[in-house]
């Protein structure tokens, strides 16, 4: 796989059955799964900030993204409410990062990070936020997110915990004054 093979594009109307395949594959084990109707309530909500990935001339992962109030974050069993993000918030919110189990390892997730970082800086957001579950904490920490432990994010499980960080700089390293 070389990097011209690689792509990072918005995601398209026919792209939502490779997604929700994905999404399931992902986080249905968890007890995470949202289902078509929420994943694309989020993309909808942001459709500049929400991508595929695409390796040869396939999707292999995808990520979306959208505003949300530093601390806030999507309720799992709803689809996004407008209103809400209509108050223009300087948080950008990873709500979901899922690479095919096949090419995971190789990168990949890395890059759709860095081309959120980069989407994040342009439209002027402050930070980025997610909240890692899974036991994945160890991971967002290794990319700069800071954990919030007095933060308990409902519904996502036993082990979630709410992080953020400060956006990225051009040479990706974490930009500590905004």
């Amino acid at each position: 796989m070389s990097g011209d093979d690689v792509h990072i594009r918005h995601i398209t109307d026919a792209d939502w059955d490779t997604i929700v395949a994905l999404e399931s594959g992902a986080y249905t084990a968890l007890g995470l799964s949202e289902g078509r109707a929420a994943l694309r309530s989020r993309a909808d909500a942001s459709p500049d900030t929400c991508f595929v990935l695409d390796v040869g001339s396939r999707p292999a992962g995808y990520l979306l993204a959208l505003p949300y109030p530093s601390f806030g974050y999507p309720d799992l069993a709803r689809t996004e409410a407008p209103a809400l993000l209509a108050r223009s918030p300087r948080n950008l919110h990873l709500h979901d990062i899922v690479v095919t189990e096949r090419l995971r390892g190789r990168g990949l997730g890395r890059r759709l990070l860095d081309h959120l970082t980069l989407t994040a800086r342009s439209r002027g957001f402050e930070r980025i936020s997610l909240i890692a579950v899974g036991h994945s904490e160890p991971f967002w920490s290794a990319h700069g997110f800071t954990p919030y432990p007095g933060i308990s994010p409902g519904g996502y499980g036993a082990n979630a915990v709410y992080m953020s960080r400060l956006h990225a700089r051009g040479d990706g390293r974490v930009d500590q004054a905004s």
